[in-house]
């Protein structure tokens, strides 16, 4: 909890932190990174990102959808969609922090880039960078929707109704 004073009162606010991405499709690395957050704020908001010129495998919709089932065991996940600047949404949300995750060197020069943007945009929200667990160190959604494009086995990138979920996007798009 924060503190801050009101006449001689002690007010605690609740540590808001925001992690937003496209999550399409989420994987391990997400839930990872989603449990680990969800540690540190006293509520954490997964937030995926509505973008309008990007057209992704899945709807946001559907992807809330799979992040709402995937993250039922943490109380204090709450999952959402936003349009426009994240530290406008943040801003909103009275978020303290953004939760952003770092795989590899490449993800620190733009994670520093985004954290600096963010911060002159909204001051008094700061950017906080995880590293993800050895073993998703290199997973990301755009590998996983490569993978199955091609056929390989996604067992060990998400969770087996995410997987049958993106095979089933797939039969459909082949079909058409």
């Amino acid at each position: 909890m924060c503190e801050g004073h009101a006449g001689g009162i002690t007010i605690m606010s609740a540590r808001i932190g925001i992690y937003p991405g496209s999550f399409d499709p989420p994987t391990y690395g997400h839930i990872d990174l989603i449990g680990r957050a969800s540690k540190i704020f006293d509520t954490l908001v997964v937030a995926v990102a509505r973008n309008s010129e990007k057209k992704g495998l899945f709807t946001v919709d559907e992807r809330i959808e799979m992040l709402r089932r995937i993250t039922t065991g943490h109380v204090n996940v709450e999952v959402t969609s936003f349009t426009g600047l994240t530290a406008e949404f943040a801003r909103k949300r009275k978020a303290t922090a953004l939760v952003r995750g770092l795989r590899v060197v490449s993800d620190f020069e733009y994670e520093m880039t985004m954290a600096i943007a963010n911060q002159k945009l909204n001051p008094g929200m700061d950017t906080v960078c995880l590293m993800p667990s050895e073993k998703f160190l290199l997973l990301s959604s755009r590998i996983v929707r490569e993978i199955a494009l091609f056929g390989g086995d996604l067992h060990e990138f998400v969770p087996p109704e995410i997987e049958k979920r993106i095979l089933q996007k797939l039969k459909k798009k082949h079909k058409k």
